[in-house]
């Protein structure tokens, strides 16, 4: 995903976020970064969960 970024181009970026959320901030980002994460996982599965509830019903009525 990230392979156009090399060794100076990532430097830089890390330089800028610690510039822009300063080292104190970035425990509190990651922390919600990773919250973020797993509540869209939860909804991804729920939602494929009620695909195939979906598909069932429908092979179900079809007989």
């Amino acid at each position: 995903m990230l392979s156009f970024l090399e060794g100076p181009e990532l430097i830089v970026l890390i330089v800028v976020v610690l510039v822009l959320f300063g080292g104190s901030q970035l425990p509190k980002l990651a922390k919600n970064l990773g919250q973020a994460q797993k509540e869209f996982k939860k909804a991804m599965d729920v939602k494929s969960d009620d695909k195939s509830d979906d598909k069932s019903d429908d092979s179900a009525s079809d007989k």
